[in-house]
């Protein structure tokens, strides 16, 4: 499910038409993989391919401002579609998200709307910023790979968190790559189960008839027990 957010009422609008009112209740989870998926992240830079959209002539102040937007885009998505674990906390880091880097995304915002009204003007621009917004929700969507989405993009979330204000292009640099593989499918590897590998506590007797007696002792020589 993707949040669409318009553009026409300015920056200080973001915060209002993003937030998330309210969470349904759920029981909580714990980790949601036994086994930590290997992403093989790694930093990306701004005019990537791999971040969104692209934006044909844009400036790298443009193209920071996008890796930015798609971050904050994904991250929402996650938010709306990971409630149904509590230990996750989606919702609330990500309310918490925007308000504590609200600076920052609101020059994002700001910069990728004066791009499109750059390249086609004020009412043309407009528009296509408001489709690009759309389109770019929509990138996040998944279903078949919503556990290990959900999974990284709450953990980037508390990173974010973490991080002073004005420094959150930082993460997304370095965690842009990581959020878009998490959109393929991962499992938990199949537990393997060998009976002879098992180890007993108590060992098996021998069961050789020479180390029973008549009265179905086991035999000193073999193991047993004088009386």
């Amino acid at each position: 499910m993707a949040l669409t957010i318009r553009s026409g009422r300015g920056a200080a609008a973001i915060a209002a038409a993003a937030t998330l009112i309210a969470a349904v209740p759920a029981p909580a989870f714990a980790q949601l993989f036994l086994t930590p998926v290997n992403l093989r992240a790694s930093p990306i830079a701004a005019g990537d391919p791999l971040v969104g959209i692209a934006l044909p002539g844009a400036t790298e102040a443009e193209n920071r401002a996008a890796l930015l937007w798609n971050l904050r885009a994904g991250l929402n998505v996650a938010a709306l579609s990971c409630q149904f674990s509590d230990y996750l906390r989606g919702v609330a880091n990500y309310n918490g998200f925007l308000a504590h880097h609200s600076v920052e995304l609101a020059d994002a915002y700001l910069t990728l709307n004066n791009y499109y009204k750059r390249k086609l003007g004020a009412a043309k621009g407009q528009k296509a910023f408001d489709d690009y917004s759309t389109a770019t929700y929509n990138n996040w969507s998944t279903l078949q790979a919503q556990r290990i989405f959900c999974q990284t993009a709450t953990n980037i979330l508390k990173t974010a968190l973490a991080t002073p204000k004005g420094q959150l292009i930082d993460v997304a640099q370095a965690r842009m790559r990581e959020l878009r593989s998490s959109l393929v499918p991962a499992f938990d590897p199949r537990p393997s189960y060998n009976p002879y590998t098992i180890r007993l506590s108590v060992p098996i007797p021998p069961l050789a008839p020479q180390c029973w007696s008549k009265k179905n002792e086991l035999r000193i020589a073999c193991g047993g027990y004088a009386k």
